[in-house]
């Protein structure tokens, strides 16, 4: 007796139609972006809750806002101007403490010493 086989037929899924891009005016945009700065919160989230990718986001705080990094000359000359104060703070501090010390060692000379 002969067996019948069964042809199996797969299916195609239907395609998809091309995702539309979407168009924002210039006024939505300057209001995204300034609610990202204005609020500090994260680019992605900003994007997701307005329902935009975040390199749209941060494509418009380029455009409207200049670069959304600073450069990198500018953070190294800031690090050298703060590692300068730092050491300026921690120089003062020492004098400081050193001051201290000086001041409420008891008196050599048997003079009692002020009481604040």
């Amino acid at each position: 007796m002969k067996e019948k086989t069964k042809t199996e037929t797969t299916t195609v899924p239907p395609l998809k139609a091309a995702t539309q891009t979407r168009r924002y005016d210039e006024a939505f945009k300057q209001a995204a972006v300034a609610n990202w700065i204005k609020t500090g919160q994260s680019g992605t989230k900003i994007a997701r809750e307005l329902g935009i990718s975040y390199p749209s986001l941060k494509e418009w705080k380029r455009r409207y806002y200049g670069d959304a990094m600073p450069e990198r000359d500018d953070l190294a000359a800031e690090n050298r101007a703060l590692k300068a104060e730092l050491a300026r703070v921690r120089e003062q501090r020492d004098i400081l403490k050193k001051t201290v010390g000086i001041f409420s060692e008891p008196s050599k000379s048997g003079t009692p010493p002020l009481k604040t």
